[in-house]
């Protein structure tokens, strides 16, 4: 089975669409659907049911779907492998970054980055940190940048870079905005701005909270940090921010332990690192800080 054609099946899998899959492969729909009946052909078996205008995988293709995925990432493996020998730092490296730390902490690492290793082409996607989480385990990217799940995953390795305290803030005007310091149980009456529940930051809050059996105001929800700063200067609700957002906002004294998530890397634990991997690495652990308080 040709390399292309797995990648193509494995791209209108994704999107549903021949024609999706056509823009990402900078190809023509009739390419990419000649490659599909190639792989069709040669297993004997279709592996896409069209309806409308989606495409659903047959239980051929569910079942060719993990597979294609391993073959191919055992031939990037490969490339990469043989690439490495000669102690080289080249080809492309592949990360997934969340926004958050695209925007507040990477910037100067991937710049050095570039700086020290112009011979990698960096693929770098900007995701949730959940999303990124599934773009490792898929083999889509070989590491991503993220908040780390408070617990650690089945095949993957991940490793803390940075502490995040996470602070109470309000708008300045807000009703909470006082010296004194609030209970949880006052903080819960009024509307909260979060990250969606599926998120880790989310989970971390929410588990505070639940501890007291105390019910969240959730008023919105969204998973950009830079957009709930945004909500909270206007007074629509408090939230829980990291520090590199609490400019211009009223930090609340609250009686509570100390909120922090962990920020830091994650791999395929049996998944054998480029060079280039392995130096951006490197570059990460420079950056690491002493562990902070640990969360609750």
């Amino acid at each position: 089975m040709h390399d292309a054609n797995l990648s193509a099946f494995l791209v209108v899998a994704r999107e549903s669409s021949f024609s999706l899959a056509a823009e990402q492969l900078h190809l023509t729909q009739s390419a990419v659907s000649k490659r599909i009946a190639l792989l069709e052909e040669q297993l004997g078996a279709a592996l896409f049911d069209r309806i409308g205008r989606r495409v659903i995988l047959t239980e051929a293709g569910r079942a060719l779907q993990p597979h294609a995925q391993s073959i191919l990432q055992s031939y990037r493996d490969a490339q990469q492998a043989v690439s490495d020998l000669s102690g080289a730092v080249s080809g492309q490296l592949s990360i997934a970054i969340s926004h958050h730390l695209g925007l507040h902490r990477l910037p100067a690492v991937l710049q050095e980055y570039g700086r020290l290793y112009p011979e990698v082409k960096l693929a770098v996607e900007f995701m949730d940190s959940e999303q990124a989480y599934a773009r490792v385990l898929r083999g889509d990217v070989e590491l991503a940048v993220v908040t780390l799940a408070k617990h650690q995953q089945a095949r993957i390795e991940q490793q803390p870079i940075w502490a995040d305290p996470l602070h109470f803030v309000c708008a300045a005007d807000h009703s909470l905005a006082q010296g004194d310091t609030l209970e949880l149980a006052r903080l819960a009456e009024q509307p909260l701005i979060l990250p969606g529940s599926a998120t880790n930051t989310s989970a971390l809050v929410r588990k505070v909270f639940s501890a007291e059996q105390l019910p969240l105001q959730s008023a919105i929800s969204t998973n950009y940090l830079e957009t709930i700063k945004t909500m909270v200067a206007i007074g629509m609700g408090w939230s829980l921010l990291p520090e590199t957002l609490c400019s211009d906002l009223y930090r609340l004294k609250v009686a509570c332990p100390p909120i922090v998530r962990q920020l830091g890397y994650l791999h395929l634990t049996n998944r054998t690192l480029s060079n280039a991997a392995e130096q951006f690495i490197g570059l990460l652990r420079e950056q690491r800080v002493p562990a902070a308080p640990l969360s609750v």
